[in-house]
């Protein structure tokens, strides 16, 4: 394999950004790609060159993998960054990478659909060693399957997409009379989800901690993992918040889960950056699945550990063996990582579009922030509303939850609603800052979510607050002949606008 000089990012946003940054570091020309809808984005502003892919909907853009390998043929690319979302876990674009004589920035196809069929994902994890949730060795052929399985697992039980994750396709099951129509509502969207409608069962943990493994390989049989990451705040599987190390987790189950998810890794001959995910309950750890590729979350495993990921998957990619081995992986201090979105939390995580009209980054001791978007940039319903990632980093996690609060503070997005005021609220929660997590957190905390006032709302508490006060104060003064009765208040204009005052 020989050293990649030229990479084609397969991806927009703030992980294409990520990508082309970590490219220049190491001397290798970047080549974007983009839609319509983010001609100007600022991955294609810093990428050495961009090229156009077509309109704005993803299916008729970036899920070309064609005309994709066609750009960065012409474009004289040697190698295809696939990013994460898109392409990132197809199987068949990585072999189609590979065919067209170019280096593909990550696992095997081979891994990607050994690990990308849940199914087979648990039988290699159960061969290796590594414990899983009891349920179904294959997906089930029909939804009577599916309800004799349950019966013996015993309910509540968890319906699962066996072609891909991400919460698509899934469905939990508390009662044996709702089971075929959840089967066939998890069935249908598997199949709109990633082309393919099977569905397996197993048993449905309650209040589990969902927490993940980072791992990477290289292609001469070296897997190392890279210490653990606590993704339990989430809402419908999608992540909100993530940190590592994850707090409160026992010495004994952190190294347990650390040589779990290496015996899975190895057990596809896995190369590039991956992550095993576990959930967590009362001292034990069931394998989740494995995602074939870079993470969202991977700058918290970086902070942490000193190890640049993408610059890795470069390596990798290029041949080189991996510079350490486990034992020369050190942790030191704790990270934590928001995922800024497009949503509004006080509506349901509702979408939210619009043009970014003015943005403020936050900045200082310990703070990163890795985003996509830039003033003027449009929001649209075409693409994930994942905006920005926005990871602080510190001695202990009581110092990295500081400054991410101080970070919230100072972050300002205009001309569309965003999930940060959310976030900023979990961080001063009691739970959360104790560390007791789980993935019901979210719903276990509905308080957290209630919109915060708009600045309008903020401007008529205060002045109706002003108004109180002065009515107090002059019905508690003496009079004074000669003496102004309206007080301080009376500078505003009867009749004026809100904040029009004489002159």
């Amino acid at each position: 394999m020989p050293p990649i000089r030229s990479v084609l990012v397969a991806n927009r946003g703030e992980i294409a950004l990520r990508i082309v940054r970590a490219a220049r570091e190491l001397g290798i020309r970047s080549v974007a790609v983009y839609s319509d809808a983010d001609r100007v984005a600022p991955h294609v502003l810093e990428a050495d060159e961009a090229h156009p892919i077509g309109p704005a909907p993803a299916a008729e853009s970036y899920l070309l993998g064609d005309r994709i390998i066609e750009v960065a043929k012409r474009a004289g690319a040697d190698a295809v960054h696939p990013g994460y979302g898109f392409l990132a876990e197809r199987a068949d674009f990585a072999a189609a990478v590979e065919a067209a004589g170019l280096c593909f920035v990550g696992p095997t196809p081979d891994a990607i659909s050994a690990m990308g069929d849940k199914a087979e994902a648990r039988r290699r994890a159960e061969a290796a060693g590594v414990p899983i949730v009891p349920g179904l060795a294959d997906p089930a052929a029909d939804a009577d399957e599916a309800a004799r399985a349950a019966a013996e697992i015993g309910f509540p039980v968890l319906l699962k997409a066996a072609a891909g994750g991400g919460g698509k396709g899934m469905r939990v099951v508390r009662d044996p009379a709702e089971l075929e129509r959840a089967f066939e509502a998890a069935s249908r969207e598997a199949a709109a989800a990633f082309g393919d409608g099977r569905v397996y069962l197993e048993r449905c943990i309650e209040r589990p901690r969902h927490v993940e493994i980072q791992v990477l390989g290289d292609a001469h049989g070296n897997v190392v993992h890279l210490g653990e990451r606590e993704c339990s705040v989430q809402r419908r599987h999608q992540k909100l918040i993530e940190e590592a190390p994850a707090p409160a987790l026992p010495a004994d189950v952190r190294g347990a889960m650390g040589d779990a998810a290496v015996r899975a890794a190895k057990a596809v001959q896995y190369r590039g950056a991956g992550t095993v995910e576990f959930l967590y309950h009362e001292g034990d750890f069931y394998f989740l699945e494995m995602n074939t590729r870079l993470q969202v979350e991977h700058p918290v495993t970086e902070l942490v550990t000193g190890i640049d990921l993408v610059q890795w998957q470069f390596r990798v990619a290029s041949g080189e063996e991996l510079a350490f081995t486990q034992e020369d992986v050190v942790f030191r201090g704790h990270a934590v990582e928001c995922r800024i979105t497009s949503e509004n939390p006080g509506a349901g995580f509702l979408p939210s579009t619009g043009t970014v009209s003015h943005l403020e980054v936050p900045s200082g001791p310990g703070v990163r922030w890795d985003g996509g978007i830039a003033r003027g940039l449009e929001v649209s319903l075409h693409y994930d509303p994942l905006l920005a990632k926005l990871i602080a980093y510190g001695p202990d996690r009581a110092m990295a939850i500081a400054r991410m609060a101080r970070a919230l503070d100072e972050l300002v997005i205009e001309g569309v609603e965003t999930s940060a005021p959310y976030l900023r609220r979990v961080m001063d929660e009691a739970d959360f800052r104790a560390g007791r997590l789980s993935t019901a957190y979210v719903d276990e905390h509905a308080e957290l979510l209630a919109a915060a006032p708009s600045d309008d709302e903020l401007l008529a508490a205060a002045l109706a607050a002003a108004l109180l006060e002065e009515e107090h104060r002059n019905r508690h003064r003496a009079p004074r002949i000669g003496a102004h009765s309206e007080g301080v208040l009376s500078a505003w204009r009867r009749g004026a606008g809100p904040w029009e005052a004489d002159g």
